[in-house]
């Protein structure tokens, strides 16, 4: 686990190996919960005990459903919040999730970037992430499967994490193969992983992202409280750094030495320590919920992985059942060799960091979301757009997508129900495919 004070622990596979031969051989059937109070569906059982998964959070667990192992759940899914934010932004969604998904998953909500710990940057944000992750699955022998479900900011600590929890564990992306993770006893269990590798010893299953911000937020409307004017977005990207940090840095491209690919651009790649788009892959389903406008946050073509001329007229009519859902859109993979960062890419880099004008900063974001998005396309994406233009507050987008406040920002409730549907149904659907 991450120390409080930013640093975060590194993941080997050597470590990961002690950390499963410490872990206990069964755990007993568990809810979980973040902040205070109790998990629902357990406040009537006897002969409780805690069980402590991670920093703040702590697992209720019954010793009469303990030999109910039946009732263990195999699924683990990851709720990962945004920038200044703390888990307490999933409250509704989470009780949502657990009642409509059942006792098969666990559902967690990540506390290890809390608040200011958002500023330190994506690749710090997301090894605390994946030192998290493998906090639970250790104290948790029964799952086998794993989901992340992220918003805004979230969506990219989610994407580095995956990428250091990635282990490929067949050489045939064709087949399916068993992953021998070591107990405490000395005995093998086998976990099914797809062709393409496993995410923390478990079977990926699904990765959403809500409004995310996945090309960074350089650009006209990326980011959209800047009203799209030139002086504006000229001053963010210096001033970025000074108010958030270093992700302010990796989110407008230009953190790092000129002569190299800004963070971003390197997580559309696979890279000789992290294979960012082959842990993607790996996953049976990826899907992008995109607001389609009224986020004042993150713009639309960012969040969905979209070119300006890929953008057509959003409808206002929602889909049967899930109010606010406007368009659900299919993308096959492309194939591509980037992502690219030539010669040319990085003088504009250069130009970018020291003496930012619209006219440099327009010609590096373009090089660097077309080579992004190119890339990222390598994997099948589920695209979901929601529209809250028929909302009392629909300027409160940003927010309403995932619920952040039950009372303010419940007109996003149309979204958690289908999200909650598409983890659901994925169980017994075929995977997404990929071109790798």
């Amino acid at each position: 686990m991450a120390s409080r004070s930013g640093s975060a622990t590194p993941i080997t596979a050597a470590s990961y190996a002690s950390r499963r031969s410490r872990a206990p051989a069964s755990a007993p059937a568990c809810s979980s919960w973040s902040g205070s109070g109790s998990p629902s569906g357990l406040q009537s059982a006897g002969n409780l005990y805690l069980h402590p998964v991670s920093r703040g959070i702590t697992v209720v667990c019954s010793v009469m459903d303990a030999s109910k192992s039946k009732q263990e759940p195999d699924h683990l899914l990851i709720l990962v919040h945004g920038i200044m934010a703390s888990p307490k932004d999933w409250t509704y969604g989470e009780a949502v999730l657990k009642r409509r998904l059942g006792d098969n998953f666990f559902i967690y909500a990540s506390s290890s970037n809390n608040y200011t710990k958002t500023f330190d940057g994506i690749d710090i944000a997301g090894r605390r992430l994946a030192n998290e992750v493998l906090d639970v699955v250790n104290k948790m022998s029964s799952l086998r499967k794993i989901s992340f479900l992220a918003h805004s900011l979230g969506g990219l600590f989610a994407r580095y994490a995956i990428a250091v929890l990635h282990s490929v564990e067949t050489k045939n992306a064709g087949q399916s193969s068993a992953l021998i993770v070591p107990t405490t006893r000395g005995s093998a269990k086998s976990r099914c992983t797809s062709g393409l590798g496993s995410i923390a010893g478990l079977q990926p299953i699904n990765f959403i992202t809500l409004a995310t911000p996945h090309l960074g937020v350089r650009g006209r409307n990326q980011l959209p409280f800047l009203q799209g004017l030139s002086i504006l977005e000229k001053l963010a990207a210096p001033l970025a750094p000074l108010i958030v940090g270093r992700t302010g840095a990796q989110l407008f491209l230009t953190d790092g030495d000129p002569s190299k690919p800004p963070l971003l651009l390197q997580m559309a790649s696979d890279c000789d320590d992290k294979k960012y788009t082959l842990a993607l892959a790996a996953f049976k389903n990826r899907v992008l919920y995109a607001n389609v406008s009224y986020d004042h946050m993150v713009g639309w073509r960012t969040s969905s992985l979209r070119r300006e001329k890929d953008l057509v007229k959003p409808s206002h009519r929602s889909l049967d059942g899930y109010k606010h859902i406007v368009n659900v859109e299919y993308c096959s993979p492309e194939s591509s060799e980037g992502p690219h960062f030539p010669s040319k890419a990085a003088r504009a880099k250069e130009a970018a960091q020291r003496t930012p004008n619209r006219e440099n900063t327009e010609e590096y974001h373009q090089m660097m979301e077309e080579e992004v998005i190119h890339s990222l396309q390598k994997v099948g994406w589920k695209k979901v757009d929601v529209n809250f233009h028929s909302s009392f507050w629909p300027y409160s987008a940003h927010n309403n997508i995932h619920v952040k406040n039950e009372w303010l920002h419940n007109a996003g409730a149309g979204v958690i129900a289908h999200v909650a549907d598409s983890i659901k149904q994925q169980e017994s659907r075929p995977c997404l495919p990929a071109n790798l």
